[in-house]
């Protein structure tokens, strides 16, 4: 994947607040179709057109435009670059920490502690899951 990032937040020493610049050439998108059940995103695009997927709809993005994700299912979001020219946008993001984030399409759920998506401190807990790996409560005490 030949995305580009570049952590704003962080380098700027945010400590509650993310925000990243994402340019997506053509063909390319953000992240599979995700949503946090912690943080609160939003997304502002710069340069170029593309298309977002926001829960069950989709929908045309261009430049000058803000959308809000919120946490939760109804947050769920993907934004991908359909058009010839890259697209750029800033991602900002809490920093909420536990933090699970779900991936309904591949069924999968990851969970990160100390440290959530896009962080690079320590994680006491972190992992990618498959949605339907549910057991007891009391098995393997």
């Amino acid at each position: 994947m030949s995305v580009r990032r570049k952590q704003l937040g962080e380098a700027a020493g945010g400590e509650g607040l993310g925000c990243s610049l994402y340019e997506l050439p053509s063909g390319e998108e953000s992240l599979p179709y995700h949503y946090h059940t912690a943080n609160e995103e939003a997304a502002y695009v710069l340069l170029g057109t593309g298309t977002l997927r926001l829960a069950d709809e989709t929908h045309r993005l261009t430049a000058g435009e803000y959308v809000a994700f919120p946490a939760g299912g109804s947050g769920g979001h993907k934004i991908a670059n359909d058009a010839e020219e890259p697209l750029r946008c800033l991602v900002f993001s809490m920093i909420n920490d536990p933090e699970v984030t779900v991936r309904p399409d591949s069924e999968k759920l990851s969970v990160f502690v100390e440290s959530p998506p896009g962080g690079r401190e320590e994680r006491t807990i972190y992992g990618y899951y498959p949605m339907d790996s549910n057991v007891d409560y009391w098995e393997g005490k």
